[in-house]
């Protein structure tokens, strides 16, 4: 069987002999809202945990808006204008409303790129900021978490009188879900708070997976300063495949977030009969796939169907290479991921994007991982731990080899926005 999977901006074909293949994992069905505009501004009247938005913002001189960085395909030009707009008919002066970009620990997002998030109309007429985790003076100082992680949020958020959220719910590797509380947290946290958040302890919970919200600490906490900082309100929106919009959800930050959680849960989580012995992903294409940094939630989102002893390849463009500078310098500190582990826990040692490196290790613990990508060298792959392929085809027939003859294949063309899981009943 031919299977397409996602790669960049386009996708790749991987042949797969139909006695191996067990199952390609695809979101389930649902069908795409016919008028995302209308339906879009139908939320926004309504009451949800949360009066209509142009009640919300009478009477408030200023609003902060803010927004997911590049990774998320958010459909902001759909979203942003009519959401500006009832701030302004509600009396809020354009020149005090601001668009606050979530980049988290991520790099600032400019130029060509703004427009190609946030649409043109919004780029030309309203103010667009980055949040710089780095700049500490640009954080107010909220107190504690009680798991001990500092809450230093970014005070143009803190000081508006009218706080909005827009975001994308989606299956997230470590806490869960995306959307709601995590749009702030980390979103607009600073570095410090990384420490606690993104530290080894978080990261290494057994909770902090894929598709689980209780118990997780990642979630616990972000909710937690959602709560502190307060979030007056939130447009949440979920994607089918092609990336259209198949539901709007708008109004009180929590009820938007849970009513989305279980709309992506009946859509995402896909049950196969057993472990496989050979998983075929992707990062979802372009702009996961943009770094290896982002690639590996590709990677992470298979986790609970590969069996131990498994190959997982993972096609993925890395059009801006592997990530930021010092995420690659990790790489080039250890040579063995117990040696990594070792560090990661030791009480003297944190690296900016650790984080994602160990969810590459709780990968690597259970299987072989093999990478195609023309974006970078394959020494550069090499380097990250990986093992290079020349086509996703010759991958396949490689661990063919490796598995046998009856081995157990499963694709996932989307990567992590797919949630496989193994039917227990079957086992």
């Amino acid at each position: 069987m031919k299977v397409d999977v996602r790669y960049g901006r386009t996708h790749l074909e991987v042949e797969v002999p139909d006695e191996n293949l067990m199952a390609v994992c695809r979101l389930q069905p649902v069908s795409a809202l016919a008028d995302p505009q209308g339906e879009i501004e139908n939320a926004l009247d309504k009451f949800n945990g949360t009066p209509p938005l142009r009640e919300l913002a009478k009477g408030k001189e200023s609003a902060c808006v803010v927004v997911c960085d590049k990774t998320r395909p958010v459909p902001n030009s759909l979203i942003l204008p009519p959401l500006l707009r009832r701030l302004e008919e509600a009396g809020i002066k354009r020149d005090k409303i601001t668009v606050l970009i979530a980049t988290g620990t991520h790099r600032p997002n400019l130029g060509d790129e703004l427009v190609e998030m946030l649409g043109e109309f919004v780029v030309e007429n309203y103010r667009i900021e980055n949040h710089v985790a780095t700049d500490m003076e640009s954080h107010a100082d909220l107190g504690w978490t009680s798991k001990g992680m500092p809450i230093l949020l970014d005070r143009r958020y803190v000081e508006a009188e009218l706080k909005i959220i827009v975001g994308l719910i989606e299956p997230h590797l470590m806490a869960g879900y995306s959307g709601g509380r995590k749009i702030l947290c980390p979103g607009i946290i600073a570095m410090p708070c990384m420490k606690v958040f993104h530290g080894a302890e978080f990261m290494g919970h057994p909770k902090s997976v894929t598709g689980v919200l209780d118990d997780n600490p990642v979630h616990m906490t972000a909710m937690e300063v959602a709560d502190k900082v307060s979030c007056h309100y939130a447009v949440h929106v979920t994607l089918d495949e092609k990336r259209r919009v198949t539901g709007v959800f708008a109004g009180g930050i929590h009820e938007t977030f849970y009513s989305g959680v279980q709309f992506v849960d009946k859509v995402a989580k896909i049950p196969i009969p057993e472990p496989a012995d050979i998983v075929i992903t992707s990062s979802a294409g372009y702009p996961l796939d943009a770094t290896f940094y982002q690639a590996i939630k590709g990677l992470v989102g298979v986790m609970p169907i590969l069996k131990r002893g498994s190959t997982v390849i993972l096609a993925a463009s890395l059009s801006e290479g592997l990530g930021l500078p010092r995420f690659r310098e990790i790489y080039t500190e250890f040579r063995t991921w117990d040696e990594f582990k070792r560090l990661i826990y030791s009480p003297d040692y944190f690296r900016e994007d650790q984080w994602m490196v160990q969810e590459q290790m709780k990968v690597a613990e259970i299987a072989d991982i093999w990478v195609y990508s023309d974006g970078v060298p394959t020494e550069d792959l090499e380097l990250v731990k990986v093992k290079p392929l020349m086509s996703l085809q010759e991958g396949l027939e490689q661990a063919l080899k490796k598995h046998g003859p009856n081995a157990k294949v499963v694709v996932v063309p989307e990567g992590p926005y797919v949630m496989p899981v193994v039917n227990n009943s079957n086992r």
